[in-house]
This record gives C-alpha cells, sequence and structure tokens, in this order.
C-alpha cells in the first residue's frame, strides 16, 4: 500500500480524534486517496480502511467510553447522527451517544455514499451521506 495514502488513513483517525476535522472533510480526503471504504470497531478502537484492490490496514483510534447494550436504537443512532450534522456535538460525543444507542461499529462506503450503523444482533441503521438519497 502507497505510503502517502497510509498516512492520509493515519491523519484522519488522528483528526477525528483529535476533533479537528469534520465528516465530510475525512470523506473528501479519503475519495482523494482512493479509499474505497472503512469499518470503525467501536468495541477494540480500531479502523480498517480499505482500496479497491482489496488490499487494507488496520490503525488504532481513541477509544469509545460507554458498552453498548443489547438494543439497538436506530432513532438513537439517527439523532446523534443529525445532532453532529448541525454542529450540536462534536466527534467524541458522537461516539458515545451512538454507542448508548446500542451501535458497536459502523461501515463507511465511499463509493456507495453511506454509512451503516449496527448493533449486536446485526440490526442496522443506514445513513446516506446529504445529498446522495
Amino acid at each position: 500500500m502507497d505510503a502517502n495514502v497510509v498516512d492520509v488513513m493515519r491523519e484522519c483517525v488522528a483528526a477525528s480524534d483529535e476533533e479537528r476535522i469534520t465528516f465530510g472533510e475525512v470523506v473528501a480526503r479519503l475519495m482523494a486517496a482512493g479509499v474505497e471504504r472503512y469499518d470503525a470497531d467501536l468495541v477494540r478502537a480500531e479502523k480498517t480502511f480499505y482500496l479497491p484492490d482489496d488490499s487494507s490496514i488496520v490503525l488504532p483510534n481513541a477509544p469509545v467510553a460507554g458498552t453498548a447494550p443489547a438494543a439497538f436504537s436506530a432513532a438513537g443512532v439517527e439523532t446523534a447522527v443529525r445532532a453532529i450534522q448541525a454542529g450540536r456535538i462534536r466527534y467524541k460525543e458522537f461516539c458515545r451517544q451512538i454507542v448508548a444507542a446500542g451501535c458497536v461499529g459502523y461501515q463507511v462506503s465511499l463509493s456507495g455514499r453511506r454509512a451503516i450503523y449496527y448493533g449486536r444482533t446485526g440490526d442496522a441503521h443506514v445513513e446516506w451521506f446529504p445529498g446522495a438519497d
């Protein structure tokens, strides 16, 4: 994997954890670097990035406080998404809220222009990128 692409991934993880970047900026940078998708594991505190050739890299990120309950609340996830989109909360609080809603991870499909949030039992909520629906 190209070192410059890995640098972009590392910077996106660090900038997200430090709340220096928005989701839209992460998406733009990763797309420009050729990333196809990434998975955020909220339990293991790591993100796996994938390129179209199926190469991948796993990078650690800051752990999220709390433990996701067994019940998944799509409405709770959607509320957190709307709050971060509106700028009422930042990334750490967003992660805390989605975990409290039962989310254990999410996949962001850059090529598919959506994020899929999922719980312990496979229940899921799909959020299209703004303007993608």
